[in-house]
């Protein structure tokens, strides 16, 4: 490794995560920079949800999208080292196959099964943490006549990966809601066992077009997320296969800057799979705006209570902290929301969740969500 190119391309990565860019840009942006210091052949470079460690998209190359079926497999239903959701839960947030395998690649069933048959050998794979909370994944892998990923190359990517992540992070915070009228009603896509599609709603239509990425259609049967909400639903009535405390539930940002909830479960009367797409609760993203905006547990309990309107008293007497407690933790809200005020910070999740179905005429449910 090059020293003065490798330090180059470190900070330059560094700036584009930083830089204002939506989230696939800037995977492929970082992608092109790896590159020139560590070399490989073919990459997967995936989003995920914090609370399931499920992939919310992915910028992938073409050899391992036909693969995917395989690759999902090998993640939720086979014993295998490098695990992706042990990764991210684990001390080793980077590690390529030959470190695990102890040098033996054939110990390692996506190995046998997948990579070997496409040519690929070695494969570095690295878990993106910062705060203690995973926002996505990266695999890079070398064809089989190239030389394995070295412990320098690994210890590079380790160093890079809190920025990245970070940077996934923030990019959440770019994406805002472009006005497009999107279905309030939930979708329901039928699935059969290999995943292709058996029956759609006109809802799970137009939600589809929201959450794929410019990877799909025409390569794959459904975009990435459906695909892992699947595998994990799969793991569980397998046994969970180490995943039994992570639900088959994803949040994800669509393209026009909603939120979406999509979750899986079987048809006990045909055996197929459903996958219902939704609207986000605010209760359901609540949590994940908080780990957005890198909110602690205070601040997010303040930001909530601003939200439903109360004052800084109310809010005082409620959580039993003084009013300049209050206001300092505002403060603190504020500066990580990028906003200066209560109404620029309700302003934003208003435009988000709320605007668009009072424009469209929606009415509330009994629960004080909008009507269908």
């Amino acid at each position: 490794m090059q020293q003065r190119r490798a330090e180059q391309s470190r900070r330059e990565i560094i700036r584009l995560c930083h830089a204002g860019l939506d989230s696939r840009a800037l995977r492929i942006e970082i992608m092109k920079r790896l590159r020139i210091v560590i070399p490989l052949d073919v990459s997967f470079f995936a989003t995920a949800d914090p609370a399931t460690l499920l992939f919310t998209g992915a910028v992938v190359d073409d050899i391992l999208i036909h693969a995917t079926p395989q690759f999902l497999e090998n993640e939720f239903l086979q014993t295998d080292v490098n695990k992706l959701a042990w990764m991210a839960r684990s001390n080793t947030p980077v590690i390529n196959l030959v470190q695990a395998t102890q040098g033996e690649l054939e110990r390692s069933q996506r190995y046998r099964e997948i990579l070997a048959p496409l040519s690929l050998g070695d494969e570095l794979r690295a878990a993106l943490i910062t705060g203690g909370t995973c926002w996505g994944f990266m695999c890079l892998h070398r064809d089989h006549s190239s030389p394995h990923f070295t412990l320098t190359e690994a210890a590079y990517l380790a160093r890079l990966t809190p920025h990245v992540a970070e940077g996934l992070r923030s990019a959440l915070l770019l994406e805002s809601t472009t006005g497009a009228t999107l279905p309030d009603e939930p979708g329901l896509l039928l699935l059969a066992e290999d995943l292709s599609v058996v029956a759609i709603t006109p809802a799970a239509e137009r939600w589809l077009a929201e959450v794929a990425e410019a990877d799909w259609p025409g390569k794959q049967a459904v975009p990435y997320a459906v695909s892992a909400v699947v595998g994990r639903m799969l793991a569980l009535e397998q046994g969970g296969n180490g995943q039994s405390d992570l639900i088959p539930r994803v949040r994800l940002h669509t393209a026009s800057g909603h939120w979406l909830v999509l979750h899986a479960s079987r048809l006990s009367a045909t055996g197929q799979i459903a996958v219902i797409f939704e609207v986000a609760r605010p209760a359901e993203i609540a949590p994940l705006i908080m780990q957005v905006y890198d909110l602690s547990k205070r601040e997010g309990e303040i930001m909530q209570h601003v939200v439903r309107g109360l004052s800084t008293a109310e809010i005082s007497e409620m959580l039993h902290i003084s009013p300049d407690t209050v206001q300092d933790h505002l403060k603190a809200v504020f500066e990580k929301a990028g906003v200066r005020s209560r109404r620029e910070l309700v302003g934003n999740l208003f435009a988000q969740q709320y605007q668009p179905r009072i424009e469209a005429g929606r009415g509330l449910d009994t629960n004080g969500w909008f009507t269908s």
